[in-house]
């Protein structure tokens, strides 16, 4: 993360300029040097070019200094993310400026040659050197240290959402282990004298479980490791339960590659579960649908609700957390929806299809190993 007093991380995440060398960069460069011109045209209309005269000089002038200084960041981005923030900051003003200054004098210059004398277009280029190129300099100057400024607040900003989330990720793990950890104890505690076999698959059920939501390796993982983390709480709750507790799982139309934030599916099945299942003596069955539809990947958690039912801190807790962490993923594409229809309590979770290379080969033991 950059810090003020700190340095830059080498990598596009942590560099708080945006990546130039993407398409859509370029392109906004252009959309903003065209609307600039266009408000300038308007303001600075001459009688002696017009206002279409006006908009082309200012549009090829701003045009070239954009796409510049565009590839020059592309090209220099990974020098400029070894800095520390404060250099880095000062080398990029400096190497803009430096270009705003360049492209006015040559645009000066050229003015004042054969070539456009001859064609009768020096109406179009400034008639005085520098005056044109003080004039620009401190202009580009002052608009560029505002954009670093606004590029450096919005990347601190996106970072502290970033953080905040990830703590909120280490608060939902820290709440599955108390009671879910004790009942599990308890439960493999009474099956290594009925059942050690048993005992056995639910110990490693356990760590499996926990391994995985204890895992910080990656911010995401594939849907298709999602299912398997939440279908190995089910066979630990299954065991305590017994058959109160029943899951109905139609997700094989789900995309496997997709990609989700780790703990999404396995949070609203424990809610199903503690929420739905448990309170009643006749227990009940937990539905978990999905399906893809073109570009959008859609899952529903449904669970018997209560009269008396009542929405729990911890479920709201966990509403929260994922649709924070969605948004984070997707921006405004993600839908989370949650509510009491008739007798049932239904999540439904809605995110763009994004595919997510899944792991070679996974590692022995671990739930997508032994999802079954």
């Amino acid at each position: 993360m950059a810090t003020p007093g700190g340095t830059f991380r080498g990598d596009a995440d942590s560099f708080y300029l945006p990546d130039f060398c993407a398409s859509r960069a370029a392109f906004a460069v252009v959309l903003i040097a065209e609307l600039i011109a266009i408000v300038l045209s308007i303001a600075r209309q001459s009688s002696t070019v017009g206002f279409w005269g006006e908009l082309a000089r200012g549009s090829l002038f701003l045009l070239w200094v954009g796409l510049v200084s565009a590839a020059l960041l592309c090209w220099l981005r990974p020098r400029l993310a070894r800095l520390e923030v404060g250099r880095g900051s000062a080398a990029v003003l400096a190497m803009l400026t430096a270009v705003v200054a360049g492209i006015s004098a040559g645009v000066s210059l050229l003015g004042r040659s054969q070539l456009v004398a001859g064609v009768g277009a020096g109406a179009y280029f400034p008639s005085q050197l520098w005056p044109f190129v003080a004039r620009n300099t401190a202009v580009g100057f002052v608009i560029i240290a505002v954009a670093l400024r606004y590029f450096y607040v919005t990347h601190q900003w996106r970072r502290n959402i970033e953080m905040r989330a990830a703590a909120r990720v280490h608060a939902l793990q820290a709440r599955i282990r108390p009671h879910f950890l004790f009942n599990s104890m308890n439960t493999i505690a009474s099956l290594t004298r009925t059942d050690p076999a048993l005992a056995e698959q639910a110990v490693q059920d356990l760590a499996d479980l926990f391994r995985a939501s204890l895992s910080e390796r990656h911010q995401t993982i594939t849907l298709a490791e999602e299912l398997a983390i939440a279908r190995t709480y089910q066979r630990i709750e299954q065991l305590r339960l017994g058959e109160r507790l029943q899951v109905h799982w139609d997700v094989g139309r789900l995309p496997g590659d997709a990609r989700v934030p780790g703990l999404m599916l396995q949070p609203l099945l424990e809610n199903a579960i503690y929420h739905g299942i448990e309170p009643r003596p006749q227990g009940g069955t937990v539905t978990v649908t999905g399906e893809r539809s073109a570009e959008l990947v859609s899952v529903v958690v449904r669970n018997p609700v209560n009269e008396r039912h009542a929405e729990r801190e911890g479920n709201r807790v966990a509403l929260a957390n994922i649709r924070e962490r969605l948004a984070l993923l997707y921006g405004g594409r993600a839908l989370v929806k949650a509510g009491r229809f008739d007798e049932e309590y239904i999540v439904t979770l809605r995110f763009p299809y994004m595919a997510c290379t899944p792991p070679a080969e996974a590692t022995p033991g671990s739930p997508e190993a032994r999802v079954r």
